[in-house]
């Protein structure tokens, strides 16, 4: 990204301004470069959207929520592109856009007569619109008509791109299965953070969840199974079908469905299918390619983590192989995810098969037996014409140098002196599924293994690992935070477990390190707040009152 240059003038624009701006501007995440002005704009009900005809779709996306708050028509329009501004009025164009912001970055403009945002794409353009409406009054985001509020924006100039190229947010479907509706509830709130990679970990232990035509019994069987496990009352979970099994899948189609939505708000979708561990739901619906031959019955129970597959058995990878060409073929963007943590190696400690195959191939151990079945199995996504992304495991006994690495337990310097690219999500900062506070009595049910996360530990956490050399720092792609939900009964559970956690993570990985301050995140979280609320967003509302102490190790 070209933004040198523009980061040069960075701290002069913030420190001449800072407090005005600090005292008028509510924005999540934090703009890079902002220079608040006198004057307002006051949104009418004469006013007008234009736009060039490249940007009519980005354009509904702001019309959309004005109209529905305000109540006013705000007609739309096509300008035949020209430099001059029509007066009341908002403009969105990719014309004549400083190419420096990046893929997505965007430049608006404030005055106090008409308003305009310009980006060299239409990615950027959609994250200049998030802001637009998050300089307007909370209410903006209503979902019916607000009487009674002065509709107006500070005049502003707002030059804008992203630190981190990955802003992500994982959502485990397998241990409770969310419906597309939900999902795409989830996608709706990734797109006002500007968070733009969807994380879907469609497969695991406990449900496999994406219909593979070629496999029908993945999930006629594995997709299902007798309860949720972890003793939530009946009434407080979802997602049983009407024979009282706990589970549920996708479609394809409904894949498609999901896709288009996030495409149209500029996240990718990163499926993950788990191997070569995680797969009892997988061996459950077809055995026959385990080491054991099952029985394997997707539960919550002690003792589940054996479903690993056989990599002494070659119809093994043309089953893997099947599955991932259907997956390719449904995702567009570049990664599959295959997982590759905690597989249980003791199954093929005490496999013959395993063990004879390991002296053919020469592997001194298990280690090496998983790189082995992992080189076969990036062999597949490459020709596939996609790249392989996994857990931080899949660095063990050696990687495939075109793969990348999602650091959940270390690895991650290691990675880029390696030259492979990687996902910053390490447990202490980047799971949801952690407690949010030391007193757990007070909360809904979490997970125990970890933690606590409080909010300012989140917001204390910096993406880019120390001691790694300017020239390999282009490796670090972004960061993450990971919602696994064994403890989760429901969406409004899950929406407290990821906000406002989730607004943390946004700002860390879009703003700049230096202009991070905690005190000032809070106070516009404040008001960030009144915008989950009218959004329906169910978030912990503790988490915007004195924070306990820091816990940052």
């Amino acid at each position: 990204m070209k933004s040198v240059i523009l980061g040069i003038t960075l701290g002069l624009i913030i420190a001449g301004n800072a407090t005005f701006a600090a005292n008028s501007l509510t924005v999540i995440p934090q703009p890079q470069q902002v220079e608040v002005q006198a004057g307002r704009f006051t949104l009418t009900s004469g006013t007008r959207i234009y736009t060039d005809f490249a940007s009519q779709a980005t354009a509904k996306f702001l019309t959309a929520p004005l109209r529905t708050a305000t109540g006013y028509p705000l007609k739309n329009g096509i300008q035949f592109f020209r430099d001059s501004t029509i007066a009341n009025s908002i403009l969105l164009t990719d014309k004549n856009a400083n190419t420096n912001l990046g893929p997505e970055g965007y430049e608006l403009t404030v005055a106090s007569n008409s308003i305009v945002i310009r980006a060299p794409t239409q990615t950027g353009l959609f994250y200049g619109v998030q802001t637009l409406l998050q300089l307007l009054p909370p209410e903006i985001f209503s979902t019916n008509a607000v009487s009674n509020v002065a509709w107006q924006i500070p005049c502003v100039h707002i030059q804008d791109w992203p630190r981190f190229q990955w802003r992500g947010f994982m959502l485990d479907v397998s241990r409770h299965f969310f419906n597309k509706s939900e999902v795409e509830t989830f996608l709706d709130a990734m797109a006002l953070h500007k968070l733009n990679t969807f994380h879907w970990h469609l497969t695991d232990d406990h449900g496999w969840r994406i219909e593979i035509k070629k496999y029908p019994k993945l999930t006629e069987i594995g997709a299902w199974r007798a309860g949720n496990g972890f003793g939530f009352p009946s009434n407080s979970t979802t997602a049983y079908g009407a024979d009282g099994r706990y589970g549920g899948f996708y479609t394809q189609d409904d894949i498609r469905e999901v896709i288009q939505y996030a495409a149209a708000r500029h996240i990718t979708i990163v499926p993950e299918i788990e191997m070569p561990g995680h797969a009892t739901a997988a061996l459950a619906a077809y055995p026959q390619y385990s080491c054991t031959g099952g029985p394997f019955t997707p539960s919550m129970t002690a003792g589940i983590f054996n479903g690993i597959y056989d990599p002494a058995k070659e119809e093994t990878f043309v089953f893997l192989a099947n599955i991932l060409k259907e997956v390719a073929q449904l995702f567009p963007g570049q990664y599959i995810h295959i997982g590759g943590d905690e597989v249980p190696k003791e199954t093929w400690q005490n496999s013959a098969d395993c063990q004879a195959l390991m002296k053919r191939e020469g592997l001194k151990n298990e280690e090496e037996l998983q790189s082995w079945f992992v080189r076969r199995i990036e062999k597949s996504v490459n020709a596939d014409g996609k790249r392989m992304i996994g857990w931080s495991e899949i660095l063990q006994g050696g990687l495939p140098q075109n793969a990348a690495v999602m650091d959940w337990i270390g690895g991650a310097k290691e990675a880029a002196r390696a030259g492979h690219d990687v996902v910053m999500t390490p447990t202490a900062y980047c799971y949801f599924d952690f407690y949010q506070s030391t007193n757990r009595a007070g909360e809904p049910k979490a997970a125990g293994w970890g933690g606590p996360l409080l909010l300012n530990k989140m917001y204390a956490f910096e993406p880019m690992p120390t001691n790694v050399p300017p020239e390999l720092q282009s490796h670090i792609l972004g960061a993450q935070g990971n919602l696994w939900t064994e403890q989760i009964s429901n969406l409004k559970h899950a929406e407290y477990m990821a906000f406002p956690r989730a607004c943390a993570l946004a700002e860390i990985t879009w703003s700049a390190k230096d202009a991070r301050n905690w005190d000032d995140f809070m106070r516009r979280l404040q008001v960030h707040a009144q915008r989950l609320d009218e959004l329906g967003i169910n978030y912990r509302h503790a988490a915007l009152e004195t924070p306990e102490p820091n816990l940052v190790k």
